[in-house]
């Protein structure tokens, strides 16, 4: 990653709704103003999971903030190459193309907890992602970003 002030991150996941919005809200919350991060879909579902705000409004960041949204529409709109691209969904790797060539990238391909049709079990699920998400962005920030 190049060397700057504040690091840029983009998380990519398919519908946009949960696992990559929960990421940008822990990027903004644990990064603590070092990180730039915003989220995307391929196929963006235009909303936020309900659950996905629930976790989120565990963190000192304002839910509402957080929408849904298309690859294309963040890198148009992204006037800044990103240091790093972090895709949270097996489908992701596959139809996220074109991704900024020569950026960075991990893959965390997390179960999508949002397929869960049973309340409890769906909210269960979005509670390990959200803690999943949390600790990975903590080992990150602790380590490669605040390196970079």
């Amino acid at each position: 990653m190049t060397k700057r002030a504040r690091q840029r991150v983009l998380v990519v996941c398919t519908g946009n709704s949960a696992r990559s919005i929960m990421a940008e809200a822990l990027f903004q919350a644990l990064g603590q103003g070092a990180v730039e991060v915003a989220s995307a879909g391929s196929a963006p579902t235009g909303r936020v999971h309900p659950l996905a705000l629930e976790q989120i409004s565990r963190l000192p960041v304002d839910p509402g903030q957080f929408t849904s949204k298309s690859l294309a529409a963040v890198l148009e709109a992204s006037a800044d190459p990103f240091d790093l691209v972090i895709t949270v969904c097996d489908h992701a790797t596959r139809h996220c193309d074109p991704l900024p060539a020569g950026t960075t990238r991990l893959h965390w391909g997390l179960p999508d907890p949002a397929a869960h049709t049973e309340m409890e079990e769906a909210r269960t699920a979005f509670s390990a992602c959200f803690d999943v998400l949390a600790q990975r962005i903590g080992d990150l920030l602790g380590s490669d970003l605040q390196r970079a």
